[in-house]
């Protein structure tokens, strides 16, 4: 956080029990509270305005730079789970005690709230007082990286269906929806939906456009083999029903007995709904080259 300009003739007004309380209020740290209340004459509601002022004006700042990595978190109860994606620049900071508490509330805050979409969700209000985007600028400020909250799910649990949720570490969140079945095999299912990554759980539901463009590219390369086009199209058929078989939940090989798929798993039982987060999955990533960063360093001098 950018320091503030220090009037030393009212630093006589700002006693540490002051610095304490603003600390525990903002989240700021003990120096930047100390700088924001000499500046306000210890006027303890006006430092707190300055501290987010300065906060909101980080934020700004970093808000164009990459972010692709962070957590996935997950919270849940008896009427439903929650999967929240959030990013920051560095592993180091996803690591941090923090960003995973920040990330822990912003989930527990949309389990709890089910708002319907990340504006909403920034109107929220935490445990804490504060609501999410000022709590998203305070953890920029002291981390120093743009955080960014970037997308959630929420699952509710039905009298006639059961939600099961796994994590493989904290980059990777699988949950799914079930009717029917045993606790032991959503587990299973939820831990296949995270291993294999299927973009839909049955050829029904795989996106007519995906498809489509599957079909454009699996026509230009049998159109090159100068086959007949009723082999052609043969071919075409037969590869579009590879695509479906190796990217459905349903279609695919199950990741703890490949013998058998998903769908044979299942038996009677049936998935409703299924989510998959990985952290950075689809963003830009940054590609840091210390050695260049050095040589360009050098050269510039």
């Amino acid at each position: 956080m950018p320091p503030l300009n220090s009037k030393p003739n009212s630093a006589s007004t700002v006693s540490p029990a002051m610095i304490k309380e603003l600390r525990a209020r903002t989240g700021a740290g003990m120096m930047d509270c100390k700088i924001a209340l000499v500046e306000t004459a210890g006027d303890m509601d006006k430092a707190a305005a300055e501290l987010r002022k300065k906060d909101a004006a980080l934020a700004a700042k970093k808000s164009g730079r990459i972010a692709a990595e962070g957590i996935i978190a997950l919270a849940e109860n008896d009427s439903g789970a929650a999967l929240v994606e959030i990013n920051c620049e560095t592993d180091f900071v996803a690591n941090d005690k923090t960003f995973t508490d920040f990330a822990a509330n912003i989930s527990t805050a949309i389990l709890t709230n089910a708002p319907p979409d990340n504006d909403a969700l920034s109107k929220l209000k935490l445990t804490e007082g504060t609501d999410v985007e000022s709590a998203r600028q305070t953890l920029i400020g002291k981390v120093g990286e743009h955080i960014s909250i970037r997308r959630f799910a929420i699952m509710s649990a039905k009298t006639d269906s059961n939600i099961s949720v796994y994590l493989h570490g904290n980059r990777i969140g699988g949950m799914v929806l079930m009717r029917g079945g045993t606790p032991q095999l959503g587990h299973d299912v939820a831990m296949h939906i995270a291993a294999s990554a299927p973009l839909c759980i049955s050829e029904q539901h795989m996106p007519a456009a995906t498809l489509e463009s599957e079909r454009a590219i699996y026509r230009a390369q049998a159109e090159q083999s100068g086959k007949p086009a009723a082999i052609v199209e043969k071919m075409i058929a037969g590869r579009v029903k590879k695509f479906l078989k190796e990217n459905t939940l349903l279609g695919q090989p199950f990741v703890k007995k490949p013998e058998q798929s998903v769908g044979e798993l299942l038996g009677e039982a049936v998935v409703e709904k299924m989510v998959r987060f990985e952290v950075g999955e689809g963003l830009e990533k940054r590609s840091d080259d210390f050695v260049a960063e050095v040589m360009a360093q050098a050269h510039s001098k």
